[in-house]
């Protein structure tokens, strides 16, 4: 497993999260029952949310279906849930959430699930892809947590590090989350003085991206220029990393990850922890369950803090060092 040196804490959840008691069940009563549906199978964001719910004495019992990266078995697990009728309904992804609980301009009881609470996670942008009509309520029986670090902050920590003028991006175009993170690197451009190279994962004649041409299509952006790689939360990159990162590599493309599953293929990564996000969906889980919070009265989050990321190995087989104040703040990857 590779080291990290930790040069500063990089979380603290909100005041009053692990100080407030809980008002759990007895223990002769039944647990509460968590239906949970992952992408492609548990993830430190569900042991945090295990954890932290045990941490607080509420006794779950947590059904676990993954979706096996195959987003077509979620109105499965739908029908699933209305023979179970959990207390809660907990969803990873953006594919996976629309599945469950769809848009909020289109949450038909007869396809999705409105009867039951839910909490999502995992989710890049809500609003855009339709989730939430905005983070301060979802109008529904539905909150969450959001994963991504905002695009600005984003940009201006891959400048700090290497100024660019020209930013390429790889991505899905048929994942929604995508699309929409996608738009806000356009809206930015010209306020940031910077060009977007695009290209997107080609769709087989089922309408599925591939990575039949995946190194053809990095090949593409350092050739337009591009002197950064970004590695959006785009599921199918996520998934096909292996394609992509080392032929970038190979060409003297830095990566800048937006995800903490790709901080190891990335030089430098701005990211929310992943634990520590199932902490905070645990905490959203807890309003829901032990004080009887309507799920739209808990506005949808990202963590506080973020971390900060450098690769020092990529760092030195890219020849690319980073400045010596980003050392006093960052968490330096070692090996």
């Amino acid at each position: 497993m590779a080291a990290l040196i930790t040069r500063r804490s990089t979380l603290k959840l909100a005041a009053g999260l692990v100080a407030m008691p809980a008002i759990a069940r007895a223990a002769t009563d039944k647990p509460y029952t968590i239906y949970q549906i992952t992408y492609r199978g548990p993830t430190d964001v569900e042991r945090g949310f295990r954890d932290y719910l045990e941490q607080r004495g509420i006794p779950v019992t947590i059904i676990e279906r993954s979706a096996d990266l195959d987003p077509s078995r979620v109105p499965g697990f739908v029908e699933e849930i209305r023979q179970i009728k959990p207390d809660l309904v907990y969803t990873w992804g953006t594919p996976v959430t629309l599945g469950t609980f769809g848009r909020a301009s289109d949450a038909d009881p007869a396809r999705f699930i409105t009867d039951i609470p839910g909490v999502f996670t995992m989710v890049a942008s809500p609003e855009s892809s339709g989730v939430v009509p905005t983070r301060d309520s979802s109008g529904r029986n539905i909150t969450g947590t959001s994963h991504v670090v905002p695009p600005e902050p984003q940009l201006r920590a891959m400048e700090a590090y290497r100024p660019f003028k020209r930013l390429g991006v790889l991505y899905t175009s048929i994942e929604q989350n995508s699309l929409a993170i996608v738009n806000a690197l356009r809206d930015l451009t010209a306020e940031l003085g910077f060009a977007l190279e695009e290209r997107t994962f080609p769709l087989d004649a089922a309408g599925r991206p591939t990575t039949d041409n995946a190194a053809e299509l990095v090949t593409q952006l350092a050739d337009a220029g591009a002197e950064w790689l970004y590695y959006l939360p785009d599921t199918f990159l996520s998934t096909n990393i292996s394609k992509v990162a080392p032929v970038a590599t190979s060409l003297g493309l830095p990566g800048f990850s937006a995800t903490e599953l790709l901080h190891r293929d990335a030089l430098i990564s701005l990211i929310s922890r992943y634990y520590s996000l199932g902490q905070l969906t645990g905490y959203k889980a807890e309003q829901i369950l032990t004080r009887g919070v309507p799920p739209e009265d808990i506005p949808i989050e990202t963590l506080k803090r973020f971390a900060l990321i450098i690769n020092m190995p990529l760092a030195r087989e890219l020849k690319m060092y980073p400045p010596l104040a980003m050392l006093n703040y960052a968490n330096i990857l070692t090996d």
